[in-house]
């Protein structure tokens, strides 16, 4: 189900950005959507962090046939050893391991993080072993469905500023400021038309 402000970011985007009105157009059938599962979104986060797209889904499918449920709770009651047999690293086990434990145990509560602005969020977010400013971004993009997050850090993002806006040559952070302050408060719907511009098919986490 596509968000409730999609339409209406859309509409604002193609009025004021000939970029993101072309991107629309040609991409009206796809939107982003969330999977709803807290834990599992940032737990493939993690698994694809610094690897490809369909080596992440490659691991993750092993991941998921090797545990009986991907829950917290199963999770949590794994181990490095069988973890990397599924082909994670012994870095990204131990952060599976962590996130788990900390939804398993209360010290995370997803029901708490909608009160939560961005910014605040992000902190408790990051206090999880394995999951840093970009981890959060996405998942407040692709889980929450936040319509205003701006992951400067990515570098699809990056790229795809690169060659939308800026003839190829590197985009600096205070460029891709000022241009994403042109797309606010829809940054995060401007940021997936500008990932499509690079890979029509959505990636989802």
């Amino acid at each position: 189900m596509k968000p409730r402000y999609w339409t209406k970011a859309t509409r604002e985007l193609s009025a004021r950005d000939a970029v993101l009105k072309k991107l629309i157009a040609q991409h009206r059938t796809l939107t982003l959507g969330s999977r709803g599962d807290a834990f599992q979104t940032l737990a493939r986060a993690i698994v694809g962090q610094q690897i490809s797209v369909k080596a992440a889904q490659s691991v993750w499918n092993r991941f998921a046939a090797a545990h009986s449920a991907v829950t917290p709770a199963v999770i949590a009651a794994s181990n490095p050893e069988h973890l990397r047999g599924c082909g994670l690293s012994g870095q990204k086990s131990g952060y599976l391991l962590d996130l788990a434990a900390r939804f398993d145990d209360g010290r995370l509560q997803p029901e708490r993080w909608t009160r939560l602005d961005d910014e605040a969020l992000i902190a408790e977010l990051i206090q999880v072993k394995g999951i840093g400013r970009w981890t959060a971004e996405m998942f407040m993009i692709f889980n929450l469905t936040r319509p205003d997050v701006f992951p400067i850090g990515d570098l699809g993002l990056q790229k795809a500023i690169t060659l939308n806006y800026n003839r190829g040559r590197k985009a600096t952070p205070t460029r891709m400021q000022r241009i994403g302050a042109s797309w606010a408060p829809w940054r995060s719907v401007a940021t997936w038309y500008m990932w499509r511009s690079l890979d029509p098919i959505p990636v989802e986490y």
